[in-house]
């Protein structure tokens, strides 16, 4: 009975920390991937393409708080990762627009925007770039609010237009999520 009990808690330990050390690895730290569920009908493929654009759009009435959307995104890179999905089969895009074009600000510029409160999303944004994921701000947008590029952080990429970036992106393939 000894011998199965010490049996029993080596493989729980290794069970308990294998999940532990499988979070170490993940690009977007302090992010987790979501829990595995044994048998589940539809998983990702590591040999898979994954083209999938967020839509982020949201007033910009209420900018204190981190972007809600940013740690869906830090969760999903870390889910592909975590399922043996490569760096080069994620391809993953943000269209920002409306107000969700703010959270691209430099924090000088976004203070001078936002009654001197620090830009929440600046760390994130920067995780999921090295990440692979592309920031894409609506050039439109731009204009209308008077940002200069050199306001922007520099992982954001103006285009044209969201609407444009939105079809285009849908064009190659990608899958909108949100909006």
């Amino acid at each position: 009975m000894k011998k199965l009990n010490i049996l029993l808690v080596t493989v729980l330990s290794l069970v308990f920390l294998n999940g532990a050390f499988a979070q170490d690895g993940l690009p977007i730290p302090g992010y987790p991937a979501s829990r595995d569920y044994p048998g589940a009908h539809l998983t990702p493929d590591a040999n898979t393409e994954y083209k999938v654009v967020f839509d982020f759009a949201m007033a910009d009435d209420n900018l204190d708080d981190p972007y809600p959307m940013l740690p869906l995104l830090a969760r999903y890179v870390n889910t592909l990762a975590n399922l043996g999905v490569p760096k080069e089969n994620r391809k993953i895009a943000v269209v920002m627009h409306q107000g969700s074009g703010l959270i691209g600000l430099k924090n000088d510029q976004f203070k001078a925007r936002n009654n001197g409160k620090d830009n929440p999303n600046i760390e994130l944004i920067r995780q999921l770039h090295q990440a692979g994921v592309t920031f894409h701000l609506c050039g439109q947008g731009v204009l209308a609010r008077g940002i200069e590029e050199s306001d922007l952080l520099d992982e954001i990429q103006v285009d044209y237009w969201a609407l444009t970036t939105l079809i285009e992106l849908g064009r190659q393939g990608y899958v909108k999520i949100g909006g």
